[in-house]
């Protein structure tokens, strides 16, 4: 314990090191509490008992702060400022965002910065796309570790447990993500954008998305002028691997290959914070008119094909925490209803035209089978009427007998095409049995005449 204590003052754990390596690997510069919110939701509902906010803050934060301490000892994190409420912010520094880089499985190339600085305005919009993160996420705490506590928190516990899921993990998200429409990923030229955070969690029906976080102080044509940065580099296209051009995009993520002529770009999430000026309800009508021809679908066979177009959608940051990625507080261009992110983000009257005209060709497939299986059934059957019988016994011949009483229909004295295979072998068994019987009969014919001619013509007698 005393070795642990020299090499951990704060007496932190690996695993608590391990989270906040991962959390920070992702939001870049974060809180102890938003760490802390992230990798262990349930300290959320401890230290109930403690008088004032400010103290349960710290009590359930303590062991992520302790980590922290740690990782600072270490020269894998620092301090970087604070936020305008006056919250302490962490970020990792190049040795830190290294080992994030082994927590998280990620190559050190999509790591991107350690965000040192970012604290030094307050960090209102890292800290806006870290409060996004987590009302993506809505992370579930663990029961099992609160058994211990007032009724009152186990209830609130197990409303967050009951509550819709959220989406992914911690390892699903990555922020501050260049989008480059000239040079390369690790060298990213002029003109191109910059992602806020970039979902993949296609075990939750999400394979990609791209989230843009306002504090509502753009106006709507700036964040018009980043949507058309982002259409700019979803149609660069680039060598693969197999030296053919495809979209850049699709050679770092997986998403839906094109499907019956048509492959939308992938879809870009808006969070308004408003936090800023500007009325979002305003910016909203405005933003769709700016980016039409970036959205806007052309009428197809009964819905909207969005082939080549970018799914666009936007709701509050207040309303995703309220309601989840599961709540119909989603509003996509060119829609007026709200709806759950992932209705938003598909094409739910394509799918519904699509699935219609796929049961239509199922059932004209079923009756035309069943068509074929009635032809051949009566094919069948006029066969059976046509099969012939064996004039000697009646039985039916079977397949083989009546071939080749078709391939050779002329009699002979073994062969018998209009008698099955064991009266026929009865039939030749007769004949044989009878012209051996003839031949006896014969040969005893002849044998009598011998002898009676024998005995009349004895030597010696008179003739």
């Amino acid at each position: 314990m005393a070795g642990r204590r020299l090499t951990n003052p704060a007496g932190s754990s690996n695993d608590l090191r391990g989270d906040v390596l991962r959390v920070l690997g992702v939001l870049k510069v974060a809180t102890a509490d938003q760490i802390q919110r992230i990798a262990s939701p349930h300290l959320t509902y401890r230290h109930t008992s403690k008088p004032t906010a400010s103290e349960r803050k710290t009590a359930r934060t303590a062991s992520h702060a302790g980590a922290l301490s740690d990782l600072r000892k270490h020269g894998l994190a620092e301090n970087g400022g604070t936020t305008r409420a006056g919250e302490t912010l962490r970020n990792l520094t190049t040795k830190g965002l290294d080992a994030a880089s082994y927590e998280l499985g990620r190559p050190m190339s999509e790591m991107g910065s350690t965000a040192r600085g970012a604290g030094s305005s307050g960090a209102t919009h890292p800290m806006a796309v870290n409060e996004t993160v987590i009302a993506m996420l809505r992370p579930k705490p663990d029961l099992r570790l609160l058994t211990r506590e007032p009724a009152e928190a186990k209830a609130a516990a197990q409303a967050a447990v009951d509550a819709p899921a959220g989406i992914g993990t911690i390892a699903s998200y990555a922020t501050e993500v260049p989008l480059p429409a000239s040079g390369t990923w690790g060298a990213p030229g002029k003109g191109g954008a910059q992602a806020d955070i970039v979902l993949t969690a296609p075990q939750d029906g999400i394979p990609l998305l791209f989230i843009e976080v306002d504090n509502c102080h753009e106006t709507a044509e700036e964040i018009a002028a980043k949507l058309a940065k982002y259409h700019r580099f979803f149609k660069r296209q680039i060598k693969d691997t197999d030296g053919k051009d495809k979209p850049m995009w699709r050679t770092r993520w997986m998403a839906r290959v094109a499907e019956r002529g048509e492959a939308p770009h992938p879809p870009v999430l808006i969070i308004f914070n408003h936090i800023g000026a500007r009325d979002p309800n305003r910016t909203i009508p405005r933003l769709q008119e700016l980016t039409r021809p970036l959205w806007a679908g052309e009428a197809a066979d009964g819905y909207s094909s969005y082939d080549r177009k970018i799914p666009i959608i936007a709701t509050g940051l207040r309303n995703l925490r309220e309601h989840g990625p599961n709540g119909p507080v989603f509003l996509r261009f060119g829609r007026t209803h709200m709806q759950p992110l992932r209705d938003a983000i598909g094409n739910p009257r394509r799918d519904a035209v699509l699935a219609r005209r796929a049961e239509r060709i199922k059932a004209q497939q079923a009756e035309y089978q069943e068509q074929l299986r009635r032809a051949a059934e009566q094919k069948r059957a006029e066969r059976e009427a046509a099969r012939p019988a064996c004039t000697g016994c009646g039985l039916k011949f079977d397949n083989d007998r009546w071939e080749n009483t078709q391939l050779s229909p002329e009699p002979d004295h073994r062969w018998h095409p209009t008698l099955c295979e064991p009266c026929q072998a009865k039939t030749v068994a007769a004949a044989d049995q009878a012209e051996r019987d003839r031949l006896e009969a014969e040969a005893a014919e002849t044998a009598e005449k011998a002898r009676t001619w024998r005995s009349r013509f004895r030597p010696g007698q008179a003739s």
